[in-house]
């Protein structure tokens, strides 16, 4: 189902919500009934549209963090590599979850030449701040 039909069935659902409410009491169906199963309804198509955004963003990340590695495999002595769209490749990684690849990525890019003491600092601390939520957390 394409983000159209997604929408063309919320509004659909919009219009049919009065619709059904009056079907249902001439059928002598309670409103409360009618007004549950239009809400699971509603939450279906919520939760479709909400798990449909959250994988379009998963895969974006993903496609951006593959042309990162591939930039730096090209180029590893580039500080400029480490960057794509703006977006630091440990940051990307961090933002991903993945704090050791990102501590690999720190490391590796503290160690070249070109690279700012300032953008390293930042880096380790986005770091030790992941490694704050996770204790947090778990």
């Amino acid at each position: 189902m394409n983000y159209a039909a997604s929408l063309a069935v919320v509004v659909l659902l919009t219009f049919f919500f009065p619709l059904a409410v009056r079907v249902g009491m001439s059928y002598d169906v309670s409103r409360s009934s009618v007004v549950t199963t239009m809400l699971a309804i509603l939450i279906f198509v919520a939760a479709t549209v909400f798990i449909r955004w959250q994988v379009a963003r998963t895969r974006e990340a993903s496609a951006t963090l593959e042309l990162a590695r591939a930039q730096v495999n090209r180029e590893p002595d580039n500080p400029r590599a480490y960057y794509v769209q703006g977006e630091h490749l440990a940051g990307l990684l961090l933002r991903l979850g993945r704090r050791r690849e990102a501590a690999a990525v720190i490391d590796r890019y503290a160690s070249l030449g070109g690279a700012r003491e300032s953008e390293i600092t930042a880096l380790r601390e986005l770091l030790m701040q992941a490694e704050r939520r996770q204790k947090r957390g778990s």
